[in-house]
């Protein structure tokens, strides 16, 4: 049985601009000297992290992200619409611009889920009704 390498953390809690907390876990085993990534030029223009930069689609979500030090995030994006993926380094006011734009997706998505929801009731209804008015449904039925 080998030896499990003893590594020291500390949990660090993150308040994103949602309102939601994480709490984000740092192990100490990186070697010594190792320096944080530094974005690609086109890491850093990129503003619109939500815009596909393969198809142009507005549907990028994020599949992972992780803190890139102080004011720097590391996201994990994917496109639904041409499959594309890829991971960058952006700044906080990039990314809390990015969770704004989730946010405002998650409530259309809620929006019309409500009313497929309030739809599909009222079909319903209608065919209870119905039911009712054609003596499919009687007292015995409950």
């Amino acid at each position: 049985m080998s030896k499990r390498p003893e590594h020291s953390h500390y949990v660090r809690r993150v308040v994103l601009p949602s309102g939601k907390t994480i709490e984000v876990v740092y192990f100490d085993d990186n070697p010594a000297g190792t320096q944080a990534h530094t974005p690609a030029p086109a890491e850093r223009e990129r503003t619109d992290l939500h815009i596909c930069g393969s198809c142009g689609s507005d549907l990028v979500y994020p599949v992972e992200w992780d803190e890139a030090g102080a004011t720097h995030w590391e996201v994990s994006l994917r496109c639904p619409n041409c499959e594309w993926s890829g991971t960058g380094i952006f700044e906080q006011d990039i990314v809390d611009r990015f969770d704004e734009e989730l946010d405002r997706g998650t409530e259309s998505l809620v929006r019309d889920l409500r009313r497929l929801i309030h739809a599909n009731m009222e079909e319903d209804i209608e065919r209870f009704v119905l039911a009712l008015h054609n003596g499919h449904i009687v007292p015995e039925d409950f």
